[in-house]
């Protein structure tokens, strides 16, 4: 297989791939690279951090709660799930670090952006992020009626407001809209008539679904040209007979795993497969076995995503930070904060994620990381006001960024490879030949040094 197929492959269906990887996989052919890429992801390793000293949210009804205990014990746990939530998200950047089923930790990330929902309660939203892993390889069908079971979702999209006689629109607008069909694709009576079938869909206070059949309009509804007493599993199932449904899905994973710029006939592809059984993981494989997915126009197109840059710069040089909510802070910078999504219609990805701001700072971030280089404010742009703040209150003259680096880990692969390859393994996208000038102009002390320098140009931005 070649180089930059792999390369290409690792990006899309990871993070990248190191030096070692690579020249193992080279020995290969693209049939067997691609099928244990999918037997790594078979298992399903949930993400939990420890919520024991939360418990008590679990136990007593909340509106309860409140009144039994004091204001500081109120605020106490407050701030405690707000420590775990932060906790959750560095554990899951932590996590799609590694190799460990590497194809389902990506495709959670991708549908994070499909099936989008945020959520204060960390039991309910540490939940919904493992629908999303338990799911992310399996039916669409059923991964859709999970999704609408969720606590998280019927909280974000207000489906508890949504009872007989007085129904609440937004989940099944949103259903529609957002996550299988996309706009003008159905005609506002079907939304009317499907926001009654998910009526009485409600959750317990320990996150739990339950029907609550007072609620519940069990009269007949029309959607879609049929006529029954459907309820929100008729609905989805109505849903998916709709060829529209598999190409809106995928149309995003086009534009997610191959090309931000979608080739019509490629999709038309796609559809048919998927539209046959919804079966996901089958889906992915047609996609990755593709000639046409290795050909050159979309490999090194794709902008990396803030989470995309982070973790491959981590994959590359493992680090540490001495203080796991920092992490956040760069996510901020960057605009994209795991299980906090700008809006219901996610983060819209590629050039979106590059102005002028957002830039310079991708640019510092590997000296940053890797050299605890400080940030110039000046050169960063006003991007967040507050974040000035806290790092001028924070940072009392000193770096306030520290981490620690394992460099010995780098070295330990990369210490005998040439410049050359090096930069080979670093950068996918063709470089720009004034960036190259600069490049080939570059004193190399070390590849250390280099590696550093490659991850600062543009073209490291591209995967």
């Amino acid at each position: 297989m070649k180089q930059s197929h792999i390369q290409h492959l690792y990006w899309r269906a990871g993070f990248g791939m190191g030096y070692d990887e690579i020249k193992n996989h080279k020995k290969k052919s693209t049939k067997k690279v691609v099928k244990a890429l999918f037997k790594d992801s078979k298992n399903i390793t949930p993400l939990k951090v420890d919520l024991t000293e939360l418990r008590v949210l679990r136990e007593k009804d909340y509106k309860q709660l409140i009144k039994d205990l004091g204001p500081d014990k109120r605020r106490e746990l407050q701030q405690l799930s707000r420590k775990k939530t932060i906790e959750l998200n560095t554990a899951w950047i932590e996590r799609l670090a590694t190799d460990q089923e590497i194809l389902r930790e990506k495709m959670t990330l991708f549908w994070a952006n499909v099936f989008v929902c945020k959520d204060n309660n960390i039991y309910d939203i540490q939940h919904y992020n493992n629908v999303l892993r338990k799911n992310a390889l399996g039916s669409f069908g059923d991964f859709t009626k999970a999704i609408a079971h969720e606590a998280s979702m019927i909280k974000y999209l207000n489906n508890r407001q949504n009872k007989k006689g007085k129904p609440n629109e937004n989940f099944a607008r949103e259903l529609m809209e957002l996550f299988t069909l996309g706009a003008g694709n159905y005609t506002e009576k079907d939304i009317k008539e499907s926001a009654r079938a998910f009526t009485g869909w409600n959750t317990n206070k320990r996150g739990e679904f339950v029907f609550q059949k007072k609620n519940h309009d069990f009269g007949k509804k029309t959607f879609f040209g049929k006529t029954g007493n459907f309820d929100g599993n008729d609905i989805i199932d109505i849903i998916l007979e709709q060829e529209q449904c598999a190409r809106f899905i995928c149309d995003k994973v086009y534009k997610y795993f191959v090309n931000p710029t979608v080739n019509k006939e490629h999709l038309e592809e796609m559809t048919a497969v998927f539209f046959k059984d919804y079966d996901i993981e089958n889906l992915m494989l047609y996609v990755f076995s593709s000639d046409w997915f290795y050909a050159e126009e979309n490999i090194g197109v794709k902008i990396k995503s803030p989470i995309e840059l982070l973790v491959g710069i981590n994959r590359v040089v493992p680090v540490s930070f001495q203080k796991r909510k920092q992490q956040m802070y760069f996510q901020k910078m960057m605009g994209q904060i795991l299980l906090n999504p700008v809006n219901v219609a996610g983060w819209k990805g590629n050039t979106n994620w590059i102005d002028s701001n957002t830039l310079m700072f991708r640019l510092k971030l590997p000296s940053v990381i890797l050299n605890n280089a400080v940030i110039s404010l000046e050169e960063k742009g006003d991007i967040e006001a507050d974040f000035k703040d806290f790092y001028k209150k924070k940072k009392r003259g000193q770096n306030y960024f520290k981490t620690t680096v394992s460099w010995d880990v780098f070295e330990k692969q990369y210490k005998n490879v040439s410049p050359e390859e090096l930069r080979e393994t670093l950068i996918l996208s063709s470089i720009n030949p004034k960036t190259k000038e600069i490049i080939d102009d570059l004193k190399i002390n070390s590849n250390k040094e280099y590696c550093v320098q490659l991850m600062s140009i543009p073209e490291y931005q591209l995967c």
